[in-house]
């Protein structure tokens, strides 16, 4: 890949969607060649009507993935709504399928920058794709559980409205700084909190979840 590709992954009704289009919009504004590529699992309940089932899981993740890798071929920057672990999380949380992970950490792992939108915005429903607003902390937690056992940093994104797209747009800003102006840092930008340098670290900021 040469673009800078920004993934957004995060539990339903998180905003994912939202702030991609932001961030494609903001990044744009500034003459940046922006890709956003869209949730190809909506695509899919749309023209189906329902669901995947399991078996379907894999081709649906694939193809997330391809065409992350075909915007990132011809832009500067992509904002992927999405990538395959999200799939893998939701197979492993709706069918307890563990078999999509290793491929799907893989593909996300060619992500300069991981974008996990915070539970702090209100459920509300959406098609197939929502289940609930009790499916959010096991799904987030799943998320963060996946991230962790491939050693992938994230920065967590919460606030509202302008909030949030600014809280997103300096994490971004943060992660194009080119190592050797970090000072005592090398290597892959991961965040790290003010408060205590866990990326779980919004819920110090927000209302019991």
């Amino acid at each position: 890949m040469s673009a800078f590709v920004v993934a957004l992954l995060g539990a339903e009704s998180t905003g994912k969607t939202t702030l991609a289009n932001e961030l494609g919009a903001a990044l744009a504004a500034r003459g940046e060649r922006v890709a956003v590529v869209g949730e190809y699992l909506r695509e899919f309940c749309d023209r189906e009507g329902r669901t995947p089932l399991m078996a379907e899981q894999r081709a649906i993740a694939a193809e997330q993935t391809r065409r992350i890798a075909q915007a990132a071929a011809q832009h500067d920057v992509v904002i992927a709504d999405t990538t395959a672990l999200m799939i893998a999380v939701y197979s492993d949380h709706v069918f307890d399928d563990l078999a999509l992970y290793d491929e799907a950490l893989a593909a996300h792992a060619r992500a300069d920058l991981t974008l996990l939108t915070a539970l702090d915005l209100p459920w509300r429903a959406d098609g197939l794709q929502r289940d609930g607003p009790h499916v959010r902390e096991p799904v987030d937690a799943k998320v963060r559980a996946a991230l962790a056992r491939a050693a992938l940093g994230c920065a967590v994104v919460f606030g509202q409205g302008e909030t949030r797209l600014a809280n997103a747009l300096a994490a971004i800003a943060r992660a194009r700084v080119p190592d050797d102006l970090l000072a005592g840092r090398t290597g892959r930008w991961h965040w790290v909190c003010e408060r205590c340098g866990d990326a779980d670290c919004e819920r110090h900021r927000l209302p019991s979840l």
